[in-house]
């Protein structure tokens, strides 16, 4: 245990929502190593007050609690072989845990699982609905699951983040909750964005649209207040999920709905929009860009997404990219 009495923490992925994490922690008290395979992100660790490391392995031999957030199958993979492989236990031998909290298939999360008991890690499920620049609003959901030793030492550690942490059960249950959030979040995404574009088809202020919806409480949600105002402002930069990224959680909740035999044609009626919206360049912009394909699709007038990094790329043909 750090002087503090406060676990020592470890953060793997250093990302939006990692290197959020990693700073909140920091705030609060507690001793962060990190590791990220960004120089910038270890960098950004490192101005905060926390100690980058040169690897995976490195954290895992450092901390007592260690928080994974990753992009990708192929990071995961990585990561728990390094965790794995880790010889080292912190000072005072506590029982280490991972709190896993990547938007990732649950399969794979099981073997990183199974790799992390063989070295005596318990691992915990925890995904997260929210994002980084909600989480200062204690908005965020952390579905909690696992076992309950686990969980009871690693609730002070998520209560820096949010004051709302169900625990939803056994591992993979966390999972689980996540695709169901996310699955709506893909359509509300697309229905605002079509719902800005019809007004503006209608000679109507975008943004006094967002001004009088989203404090609703008929009308609105956490999601519609943060991205229809992206959408009001046609400004998608700097993003709170990239397209790219999200391109990620469509597959795999595509992949669970098409597992248990549950059709959900709203979501699938979807997927075309947020492939248009990578056909045009807005790969790198926040998901609410969805709202410039379907504006192209109604004839609207292009717009290069602000400060971001696509540039000017705006495809001619969305509508048919669209289809």
């Amino acid at each position: 245990m750090s002087s503090s009495n406060k676990p020592s923490m470890g953060v793997i992925g250093l990302g939006i929502m990692g290197g959020a994490m990693a700073e909140a922690l920091l705030k609060d008290g507690y001793q962060v190593c990190g590791y990220d395979p960004s120089p910038q992100a270890r960098a950004r660790l490192k101005k905060a007050g926390g100690r980058p490391l040169a690897s995976s392995m490195a954290v895992a031999d450092s901390a007592e609690i260690i928080i994974t957030s990753l992009a990708t199958v192929a990071a995961l993979e990585h990561v728990g072989e390094q965790i794995a492989a880790s010889k080292k236990w912190p000072k005072g031998n506590p029982r280490r845990i991972v709190i896993e909290t990547s938007t990732l298939p649950i399969p794979d999360k099981e073997r990183a699982q199974k790799a992390w008991a063989r070295a005596g890690i318990t691992t915990l499920d925890c995904p997260i609905s929210g994002t980084a620049v909600r989480m200062p609003e204690r908005t965020w959901n952390i579905y909690v699951s696992g076992p309950k030793v686990a969980v009871a030492r690693a609730i002070p550690v998520l209560k820096v983040f949010s004051d709302t942490l169900p625990y939803v059960g056994v591992f993979g249950n966390g999972t689980k909750f996540k695709f169901a959030a996310n699955h709506l979040v893909a359509i509300y995404n697309v229905a605002y964005g079509e719902s800005v574009t019809f007004a503006r088809k209608m000679g109507l202020d975008a943004t006094q649209l967002y001004e009088l919806f989203a404090p609703s409480g008929v009308l609105g949600t956490g999601v519609m207040r943060l991205r229809m105002n992206f959408m009001a402002k046609r400004q998608y930069s700097p993003p709170t999920m990239k397209v790219e990224v999200w391109q990620k959680d469509m597959q795999v909740i595509g992949d669970m709905a098409k597992s248990v035999d549950c059709p959900t044609p709203l979501f699938t009626a979807c997927v075309p929009i947020y492939n248009a919206a990578m056909a045009q360049g807005l790969a790198g912009e926040d998901t609410a860009s969805v709202a410039e394909v379907i504006g192209s699709m109604a004839g609207l007038p292009g717009k290069a997404a602000g400060a971001g990094k696509a540039g000017k790329k705006v495809a001619k043909k969305a509508g048919a990219a669209a289809r």
